[in-house]
């Protein structure tokens, strides 16, 4: 299992590849929800998202051989942007498998980083179907989007950063999709502070990290008909066992909820993030009797944002 100390040592591995995010403050937001709330502005980092962690810690232990062959993933579009350019930088080929219906944004990004797409049909059946037919083809190397303990590792850097910034916090509510995000910020915020509470905040159109905690094993999603584009994946074998031993609890969200709480941090923190950032508030929104006179962060994790298709 990925320790405080492997995330310690990825973050000194990917510091001069990275931003380290600002945290922002907004006294009207602690009015309305009876809450200090300090928000990781990952939406600020480079590629757009916190992916950037995960991926650098990644390619950076691979061996030269490896990346002669190149590197391939599925994304639908932080993954596969950080990859490209964290790859890139080493002079790798980089292969995203995205679904066809993915944020034009998003699928600039991975262009502009120097990936080489292959579209998918949207569902995860399709994307690792995909994925093993060119991983055959090409003998390129996965990167997977979060099922890897180097990814975990360097996700984790994001709670850690936040931490060294606010130590006094009560919480932290970090979204999840496959659990890469989650896990490593469960890994660094229990090992830096045991007394800490940390909750997990998740679609309940993509709702299968939750309802994998109540029937206690993996269980697939029913539905990813969510706005949050990119909290559409599978909880994964490395990160479900870490949340599953860790989590306080994973608080589902509306896309109502979504939507809203991702207009009120346009309107009020003057940032721009996607819908899977401003989960986070609409998690706590939702239970703001469980964070009253808390001191909680929130990771916003990313702001690539289809400024075409805005959602009000």
């Amino acid at each position: 299992m990925v320790t405080l100390d492997n995330i310690k040592v990825a973050h000194i591995r990917i510091s001069p590849f990275i931003h380290r995010t600002p945290i922002q403050t907004c006294k009207s937001l602690n009015k309305l929800t009876g809450a200090k709330l300090y928000f990781k502005c990952d939406n600020f980092q480079k590629a757009g998202s916190f992916k950037i962690r995960g991926a650098t810690n990644t390619v950076l232990q691979l061996s030269p051989e490896e990346l002669m062959r190149g590197v391939i993933t599925t994304s639908s579009g932080n993954h596969g942007a950080a990859l490209a350019l964290a790859a890139t930088r080493q002079g790798a080929n980089v292969q995203v498998i995205m679904p066809h219906n993915s944020s034009q944004i998003k699928v600039q990004n991975v262009e502009r980083y120097g990936g080489k797409i292959i579209y998918c049909e949207p569902n995860h059946e399709s994307r690792e179907s995909t994925l093993i037919q060119m991983v055959e083809k090409t003998s390129a190397i996965v990167v997977h989007p979060y099922n890897d303990e180097r990814i975990v590792a360097g996700q984790g850097t994001a709670a850690k950063e936040l931490l060294e910034d606010i130590s006094a916090l009560d919480a932290i509510i970090s979204p999840v999709s496959g659990g890469g995000l989650l896990s490593g910020t469960l890994l660094a915020a229990k090992g830096m502070n045991p007394n800490i509470k940390v909750y997990g905040a998740e679609p309940i159109e993509a709702d299968d990290a939750y309802r994998s905690l109540q029937e206690r094993k993996i269980v697939p999603n029913k539905t990813v008909d969510t706005i949050a584009d990119g909290l559409r994946a599978q909880i994964g074998t490395i990160t479900f066992p870490i949340i599953q031993e860790l989590v306080d609890e994973i608080i589902p969200v509306s896309e109502e909820a979504i939507i809203d709480s991702m207009r009120m941090i346009w309107e009020r923190l003057k940032i721009m993030v996607e819908p899977s950032s401003s989960i986070v508030l609409g998690a706590l929104l939702g239970k703001k009797g469980l964070f009253n006179n808390k001191k909680v962060g929130l990771i916003l994790s990313g702001g690539n944002v289809d400024l075409d298709n805005i959602p009000w």
